[in-house]
């Protein structure tokens, strides 16, 4: 009788790497997403290799979720209990560091920039707790380091933040996301070398927004141009800005917030002054020279007790306070501090803290940091899947637990397909 275990779609076997997966992460990367992407983005091979592009993009993710281990070591992790199983077509051995090295160059970085691209939304529902204010998703936009292996192609191609005696140890890559506030899942991403302006990374995520979105930022992404830009996005804004920023008022307001306008730095001295007069007095104003803005200004207290507490100056292009008060504005605001956690999470949880990216190339510098991003949001997403399922905020699981149960998933093979 033949072993029904060794029949195939093709040719009456299988091969050990037909079954690699990541576990429960199938369920957010299926393989024919995977497929599919590798065929548009021309990295489907036209031969059998031992190391098939399907699974490098696996591998890619896996080495994001055991940081510890080496490339072989990983290898074994993703191929767990199968090799036990048997009854494969070739015999399948753990390959060595250069011939995963090799892979995955072939594979570049381009399946798993597309891939992220292709899954990354925003993942809670309406009746995800913490997520919303009213109608509005709550998002925000942040930037975060990270450190990369010191060879001289990634001093090159990232830099190093300072430089003479203050240079950062490491190479730095300088990332901007933006993150789901309720779930902590970024939903797009933009990076480059470490002096690069955060304001220019963020202008290049603009398509990311979305109408029903309240997008918080902090004082160092204002600029006219960029308020201007992210306006035309259709989604609304809650934006810190220092107090260099100009802000009139116009019309105080029964929540202690006050409309005002921000103008564009073109303009000054006196034209600055008979423009804040004329819309006092009701005149319409070109969207180029100054932008309706909605203020609102609170103080936190300082620690210490000295009486030094530090201003917060937030504008919003909500600019009616029926639609949300002063308090829940000031509230939302400190939700940007969620997008901190997610950069916690990637940068000290997956990543592992004091570690440094493994890729000694900017090419696959970038592969890795896509596929730490694709990492962190298949897990995010599964989080807010399972908080949905039991009534609970995302923020009441614990992202640690969650990881090693995964990992536990792809060592066990756990959907493996009978």
């Amino acid at each position: 009788m033949a072993d029904k275990s060794r029949i195939g779609p093709v040719d009456g076997f299988v091969r050990l790497t037909d079954h690699i997966s990541l576990g429960v992460l199938a369920e957010i990367l299926p393989r024919d997403l995977i497929e599919e992407v590798l065929q548009e983005t021309g990295r489907r091979e036209r031969r059998s290799r031992r190391l098939p592009a399907h699974v490098m993009v696996r591998f890619c993710l896996a080495m994001c979720l055991f940081y510890d281990d080496d490339y072989e070591e990983v290898m074994r992790k993703l191929a767990g209990s199968l090799r036990e199983m048997g009854s494969w077509r070739d015999e399948w051995a753990v390959p060595s560091t250069s011939a995963i090295t090799q892979a995955r160059q072939r594979l570049g970085e381009a399946p798993l920039r597309e891939l992220f691209g292709r899954i990354a939304a925003p993942a809670a529902g309406r009746g995800t707790k913490g997520a919303w204010l009213g109608s509005r998703r709550l998002m925000a936009v942040d930037g975060y380091m990270l450190d990369v292996a010191d060879t001289p192609d990634n001093v090159k191609e990232f830099g190093r933040l300072d430089d003479g005696p203050k240079a950062s140890a490491f190479p730095q890559v300088r990332v901007v996301d933006v993150v789901e506030c309720g779930t902590h899942a970024a939903i797009a991403a933009a990076f480059g070398p470490c002096k690069d302006d955060e304001r220019a990374l963020l202008a290049r995520l603009l398509d990311a927004l979305a109408l029903d979105m309240l997008v918080i930022a902090d004082r160092n992404f204002y600029s006219f141009q960029l308020w201007s830009k992210a306006l035309t996005t259709g989604a609304d804004l809650l934006w810190r800005v220092t107090a260099s920023v100009s802000l009139p008022v116009i019309e105080p307001l029964p929540d202690g917030s006050y409309r005002s306008i921000v103008i564009n730095p073109k303009i000054t001295g006196a034209r600055r002054k008979t423009l804040i007069e004329g819309v006092r007095a009701g005149q319409e104003i070109p969207p180029d020279t100054a932008i309706p803005v909605r203020v609102v200004e609170y103080e936190i207290p300082d620690r210490e007790g000295n009486g030094t507490g530090e201003l917060i100056c937030l504008i919003t292009s909500i600019l009616d306070p029926g639609d949300a008060t002063a308090i829940e504005l000031a509230t939302a605001y400190h939700e940007r501090w969620e997008s901190e956690t997610s950069f916690q999470e990637k940068k000290t949880y997956l990543r592992r803290s004091g570690r440094v990216l493994r890729s000694k190339s900017p090419a696959m510098v970038r592969q890795e940091i896509w596929a730490l991003l694709l990492s962190h949001y298949a897990i995010r997403k599964l989080m807010c899947h399972a908080a949905d399922e039991s009534g609970l905020d995302p923020d009441r699981l614990s992202f640690t637990r969650s990881l090693r149960v995964i990992r536990r998933q792809v060592t066990n093979q756990a959907d493996f397909s009978p």
